[in-house]
């Protein structure tokens, strides 16, 4: 990481740390990510305003024009605006206002009335984006001078889009803010926050060029952010994607929406539980890329209509009120086109499950060919949960008929990462580039259709320790267990899924039980002892 990334970040902490006392850790990114967002539509506006003064003082433009009632009506015609993707900013909802009154003592009144403006731009432009900024200085216990004190730090010209184009400096802000947050949180930051590292290998493996992507556990939109860097990394078009998705938290979901704006994408998200509550019951994406919560119970499947159209067999059969995570499997599939491939972050007590309800789905999805790939993933790659996880990509296009990809339709790709990664904290790992590159080229290696070029090197093969392109008949015989060191020879021993931490704590109590019992055995073989003797 350069050195400015590290001033950058640290300088980004510090602005969070003016809420400290004021604000609970957890609720730091209810009140920077709105200021940042603001920021953004604000800086936005200024450079469309610029655009458009150049444009009227060109002469070879159609736009070219001396008449000063006409070029104010053109300034402020909003709809000039929202065609280039912006809004119309009245000056008191504008960033330069805010910092030229940081240090008032009305700066948090300042500020919810700048949210009430430009939320009320936001609903009229798209009802999905209403209550995107709600007032919540005023009501806070933020002091004006803490308020103010966000506003001029976030107010540097190198956190300026402005004075940085291209560079995506709000967007960064929001992921850094993003990041930091889900540690700060805690165990309850899975909602909204799926590791950068996971969630470009995700990419990497599915390359999303054109179609549609769809998460229905979407968080706070970092698969979908992912997903365009990849596009524009590869030289494809925004335009080429249409993103949906579904959240059932309401807080969580503005925060997506926030993000997926900042980005100028367009984008169709909605509120609601996904396994309960379709909110798009006929959409077919062409990619998934998603990281449903882990290990859900008591999610209510007796609530399910009777042959809902997602499950693949009786719902007594086909579901578990003890997990829901095959749920979300056959939730994945349904929403997938024909040729449409799903990429998923899950427990890896997924892979061998022996609950009726959640074995009988696993054994459909491999009887069927739906599976096309399992990675085993290393341990600490996330900051928010202690439960060691994997990849399940499943895949529609498996037979070979789209000229860009072979039959495969008797074979899983087994890759076993979890020695991968390297440790960037005592607490968190990462994947580097190369372990991302290492794995994903692994996959279309064996996925792709082999092209005569192909030089030593280029194709797939079998490694020991590491990726194996099992045949299903030999899934069959390990009973349907999905685990990869089975099948590339490193399964020394089964995982339980039981994160270290909880194994200590049961341990520890299960040796001081034992202590205790020996002390009372102690004493009375002493007793007996006194009796012989």
């Amino acid at each position: 990481m350069a050195k400015a990334d590290i001033d950058f970040e640290k300088e980004l902490w510090d602005a969070a740390n003016e809420l400290r006392g004021a604000v609970s850790e957890n609720n730091y990114k209810n009140y920077i990510l709105p200021l940042v967002f603001l920021k953004h539509l604000s800086e936005r506006y200024e450079v469309i305003k610029e655009e458009l003064k150049g444009l009227m003082n060109d002469p070879s433009s159609d736009y070219h024009t001396t008449d000063a009632e006409e070029i104010n009506y053109v300034l402020e015609d909003g709809d000039e605006y929202r065609s280039r993707n912006t809004f119309k900013i009245p000056e008191k909802a504008s960033w330069q206002y805010l910092k030229d009154n940081a240090e008032q003592d009305d700066i948090k009144v300042k500020v919810d009335d700048a949210f009430d403006v430009i939320q009320d731009l936001l609903t009229e432009y798209n009802p999905q984006l209403q209550n995107l900024l709600p007032r919540i200085f005023v009501r806070s216990e933020l002091s004006p001078k803490q308020t103010g004190g966000i506003i001029n730090l976030l107010s540097h010209p190198k956190f300026s889009e402005k004075e940085n184009p291209e560079s995506d400096i709000l967007g960064r802000i929001y992921e850094y803010y993003i990041g930091r947050f889900a540690m700060a949180e805690g165990s309850g930051a899975g909602q909204f926050f799926t590791p950068g590292s996971i969630v470009r290998l995700l990419v990497e493996l599915l390359e999303p060029y054109k179609g549609r992507i769809f998460d229905p556990a979407c968080g706070s939109g970092g698969m979908f952010v992912q997903s365009l860097k990849f596009l524009q990394e590869h030289g494809g078009n925004k335009s080429d994607i249409a993103i949906y998705g579904q959240e059932m938290t309401a807080q969580t979901l503005r925060l997506c929406l926030m993000n997926l704006m900042l980005r100028n994408l367009s984008f169709d998200i909605k509120l609601g539980n996904s396994l309960l509550d379709d909110k798009f019951p006929e959409l077919k994406a062409d990619y998934i890329i998603a990281n449903p919560p882990f290990n859900v119970s008591n999610w209510h499947p007796e609530d399910l209509p009777d042959g809902d159209p997602r499950l693949f067999g009786p719902r007594e059969e086909f579901t578990t009120d003890g997990s829901a995570n095959y749920m979300w499997m056959q939730t994945f599939w349904h929403h997938l086109s024909e040729t449409g491939t799903a990429g998923i972050v899950m427990a890896n007590g997924a892979m061998t499950s022996n609950n009726r309800g959640e074995k009988n789905v696993r054994q459909y999805m491999v009887d069927n060919s739906m599976v096309d790939a399992i990675v085993r993933l290393p341990d600490k790659l996330f900051l928010t949960t202690g439960i060691p996880a994997c990849l399940f990509i499943l895949s529609k296009n498996r037979d070979g008929t789209d000229g860009t990809h072979r039959e495969r339709n008797d074979e899983i790709l087994f890759i076993d990462a979890s020695k991968m990664g390297k440790m960037a904290s005592r607490k968190l790992r990462v994947f580097n580039d190369e372990d991302i590159q290492r794995i994903s080229n692994t996959y279309h290696k064996w996925r792709n259709v082999s092209p005569p070029s192909k030089g030593p090197g280029e194709e797939f093969k079998d490694l020991e320790g590491f990726c194996k392109a099992a045949k299903i008949e030999d899934v069959i015989k390990q009973d349907y267990k999905l685990t990869p060191g089975i099948y590339v020879g490193t399964e020394a021993e089964e995982d339980d899924g039981i994160p270290f931490e909880e194994k200590m704590e049961s341990l520890k109590a299960e040796l001081l039980a034992q202590f205790e019992k020996g002390e009372e055995l102690k004493e009375k073989i002493k007793g007996n002892f006194s009796k012989i003797f």
